[in-house]
């Protein structure tokens, strides 16, 4: 674990001094312990270097580190509640529905006086909860036990439906297409302390409650019939779990566009490093993605600079080779 922690901190010192303009980790830490203590910045350190950290840098690593920690936590809970490693935090179209409403956003340009900008991920939050709802809703009905299959097969379906909806509005709207699928494939740029304070309210509150749940989510690994035997409110659980998933899901959405792939992989590693165990899957998963979305975004923004890639297509380069691993790693075993 300490391990870890170190390599967190390595990485993001890296995520915040690496640029057009390199800055040495001492003065990061210099204008950091200035900036959140009130003491004076040394007047070798000029304004425009203090600018660029506290300003543009800074607010992108926070906010990519805890997006980066919402999906891989709440993809380790699909996983365990699913059943399935292949799970992930978009299984239940959260993804899907945020993706209309931004696009209905972006393509009408609706602006809500009281949130400003806060507009499009406000509205892309509500539309990705919103499908987590309904798709939910349908396999309870269609399934009272609500077995995983359902649930899976039912977010599949309004997943389809919605994009499928998204497709056509987005064909009448030619002129905004480049800016949606730009949105889709995910993004830091030109993100601002707002946006990390609301996240990171989010991720406070969600993953907590999230952990109060471990036990049910460690007897939940033996099976379904198991853990009711042993007095586990199945249905009860799985709906605050998916939920709380849809939260943390919908949010990073909401503020990052669609990244894929995040979700799945840190998971795998961290049960992999500190078995199964719910009170350590779940916190290290957070800290593991956290930490390689920053590196993520590091790359996206260097690797062509000054142009910069979307942060979801570097994700997906290397999550799409971890995900046929997984796959046929299950198959051969089985």
């Amino acid at each position: 674990m300490l391990i870890s922690f170190f390599i967190c901190i390595i990485v993001i010192l890296a995520g915040i001094g690496i640029g057009s303009v390199p800055i040495s980790p001492a003065d990061i830490i210099v204008i950091l312990w200035s900036k959140l203590f009130g003491k004076e910045i040394p007047p070798e350190i000029s304004d425009i270097t203090v600018s660029l950290i506290w300003k543009l840098r800074l607010p992108r690593v926070l906010l990519a580190f805890i997006v980066g920690g919402a999906l891989s936590a709440s993809g380790a809970v699909m996983q365990s509640v699913l059943k399935n490693p292949l799970a992930s935090s978009y299984t239940l179209g959260v993804s899907s529905g945020a993706a209309l409403g931004a696009g209905i956003v972006i393509i009408f340009g609706i602006t809500i006086p009281m949130l400003g900008r806060l507009t499009l991920p406000i509205i892309g939050l509500v539309s990705g909860l919103l499908t987590v709802f309904l798709a939910v809703t349908f396999a309870s009905k269609v399934d009272r036990n609500m077995e995983n299959n359902t649930i899976i097969l039912a977010g599949m379906v309004f997943s389809l439906f919605i994009n499928a909806i998204l497709t056509i509005v987005s064909s009448m709207a030619k002129g905004h297409l480049e800016r949606i699928v730009f949105w889709q494939m995910g993004s830091f740029a030109s993100k601002d302390w707002t946006c990390v304070i609301i996240m990171a309210f989010v991720v406070a509150a969600g993953i907590p409650c999230v952990m109060s749940f471990s036990r049910e989510l460690d007897i939940m690994t033996f099976g379904e019939e198991q853990a009711q035997a042993i007095g586990v409110e199945l249905k009860k659980v799985k709906w605050y779990l998916l939920a709380l998933s849809a939260a943390l899901t919908g949010s990073a959405v909401a503020f990052s566009g669609i990244i894929g792939f995040i979700d799945l992989i840190t998971p795998h590693v961290a049960r992999k490093l500190f078995g199964s165990t719910h009170r350590y899957v779940v916190p290290l998963s957070a800290l593991f993605g956290g930490t390689f979305m920053v590196a993520a975004d590091l790359v996206a923004r260097t690797v062509i600079s000054p142009s910069e890639l979307p942060v979801g297509a570097v994700t997906a380069v290397i999550g799409a080779p971890f995900f046929g691993y997984i796959y046929f790693k299950r198959r051969k075993r089985g």
